[in-house]
């Protein structure tokens, strides 16, 4: 099961949309031009749009799994942590809060403060409430975080 915003499903179909349409297109164009030029054995044009294919249909194929079985999340307003919903930490030892969006894998970036709901922070505030410590084993050690708010 994956979880995604609307907002994500939708950049994922349109993704999924041009490379059915534009880029399959592009690589059987690229393979005619490619098959023109002769001998296929050391034909660097042919191997790289066959690469270029196989690359293709397997995001195509990774795309399509995840669409079919993707939940769609909203934000949500209760009283526990659970995907779609912002939390307020503050970790063990540190006076300053941080904040993350707990979402599915194919949406995590920590740059922007969105974690997965599968990555070890991610798992150990699932199912938390205000006010519970959270520890997880990351590869320096042991982190501990304070869950401060949730919203």
């Amino acid at each position: 099961m994956e979880y995604l915003t609307l907002e994500k499903k939708t950049e994922l179909e349109n993704e999924l949309n041009n490379l059915k349409t534009v880029r399959r297109k592009e690589i059987a164009d690229a393979l005619e031009y490619a098959k023109s030029l002769g001998d296929l054995s050391e034909n660097a044009e042919y191997h790289q749009a066959r690469e270029d294919q196989a690359n293709t249909e397997e995001r195509i194929a990774h795309l399509e799994q995840i669409l079919k079985n993707a939940v769609i999340m909203g934000k949500h307003h209760s009283g526990t942590v659970e995907v779609g919903t912002t939390v307020t930490v503050e970790k063990k030892g540190e006076k300053t809060e941080r904040q993350f969006v707990l979402v599915g894998s194919e949406e995590s970036d920590s740059l922007k403060g969105m974690i997965s709901n599968e990555s070890p922070l991610g798992k150990a505030l699932l199912g938390k409430s205000k006010g519970d410590v959270v520890k997880f084993m990351t590869p320096k050690g042991e982190m501990s975080y304070t869950i401060k708010s949730i919203a």
